[in-house]
């Protein structure tokens, strides 16, 4: 049969899905995600980071201790720089105030770096990512600004994974920016501060062995976990967990682009491992629930328990089978609105379960 091109819409669906075969498995946790659009394709996007499949962790190890070593090599004369170090230290020979002991500290400082990128590295072993993102709206143009977190998130990966060995704050606030609504280009569409903007929810965690999760949040609803000891949703320490705004609404006002986007406020800071929130999933059975705002709001006290009752009832049951069931539950909810008239209500639904077994 002749090849026939896919749609946009299919197009985008197709990047914004997951397939099973990515699931990362790891010692003592289950986990499944799926997610339901209201038409052909959606904003909501969750995709599981799965770093032994999705990187050669092995590979970035070992060009990391080469490195190690290679930094503390001092270049013979006549040579061209081999690396960033090289060049750094031709630039440092440069200055009138040089001495072979600024080289010196400047190759071990580096190539201690490096040694602590291959640890770092080594952790990725042994746990795995869960990204999700909620762009406003639902259609095309949500699946677009979801489609353009996915890639901006990607890209930025790549980059943090060869120089730091593992995820930092640094990439959630570039992912910020590249939502955010720059100055001049608007200006150059003829476009003011009070049209709308791309605006989309994320929250990023990785999942360890232990139960720990920890993870950032722009904007999204709060992860809800459920004791299977008590045999509801626990209290979860909202105090010390950061909140930021949705990607794009706030940029810190040390930035130095700053003065180029639009921010609603400037906030005080850059985030920081101070704002990576930590849940722990403490007994076998415990489930954390994660949701876009298709599925609950975050808010609604009733809609909580008729959640958490939900739960109850299916918290026996694999990973697979508890995300659909709350799938189930809230496009029953979308009949409800469709039969008073509220269908104007009806979102993209998103569910993602991690159970500790």
């Amino acid at each position: 049969m002749p090849y026939t091109a896919p749609s946009i819409d299919e197009y985008l669906h197709s990047r914004l899905m997951p397939v099973e075969g990515v699931i990362p498995h790891l010692p003592g946790i289950e986990m499944y995600g799926d997610s339901i659009p209201v038409g052909t394709v959606g904003g909501d996007l969750f995709e599981y980071i799965n770093f032994q499949q999705r990187y050669d962790i092995d590979g970035r190890i070992r060009n990391a201790l080469k490195l190690s070593e290679e930094f503390l090599e001092t270049l013979l004369p006549c040579r061209r720089p081999r690396n960033s170090v090289d060049d750094h230290v031709e630039w440092l020979k440069s200055r009138p105030n040089h001495t072979p002991t600024q080289e010196m500290e400047y190759r071990r400082a580096r190539s201690l770096e490096q040694v602590r990128v291959a640890e770092d590295l080594r952790e990725l072993h042994c746990m795995a990512g869960v990204l999700l993102v909620d762009a406003e709206g639902h259609g095309i143009i949500s699946a677009k600004i979801a489609s353009t977190v996915h890639d901006t998130f990607h890209a930025i990966m790549l980059s943090e994974l060869d120089y730091r060995g593992k995820t930092t704050p640094e990439l959630f606030e570039r992912i910020n920016l590249r939502l955010a609504k720059s100055v001049t280009a608007r200006n150059a569409l003829g476009r003011g501060e009070d049209d709308a903007r791309e605006i989309a929810t994320m929250l990023y965690g990785e999942i360890h062995p232990s139960g720990h999760f920890r993870f950032v949040n722009f904007g999204h609803p709060p992860p809800l976990v459920f004791s299977t000891e008590i045999q509801s949703f626990t209290q979860v320490d909202s105090d010390g967990m950061a909140h930021f705004p949705p990607l794009g609404l706030e940029i810190p006002e040390d930035h130095p682009d700053r003065n180029l986007y639009f921010s609603t406020v400037f906030r005080q800071r850059r985030a920081d491992s101070s704002d990576i929130a930590d849940i722990k999933l403490i007994t076998p059975g415990d489930i954390l629930f994660l949701y876009t705002d298709g599925v609950y709001d975050g808010s609604d006290q009733k809609d909580r328990q008729l959640l958490e009752e939900l739960m109850r009832e299916q918290c026996n049951r694999p990973a697979k089978e508890i995300c659909h069931a709350f799938l189930e539950y809230a496009v029953r909810k979308d009949d409800h609105l469709r039969r008073t008239g509220e269908q104007d209500r009806i979102d993209d639904k998103t569910v993602f379960i991690i159970k500790r077994n």
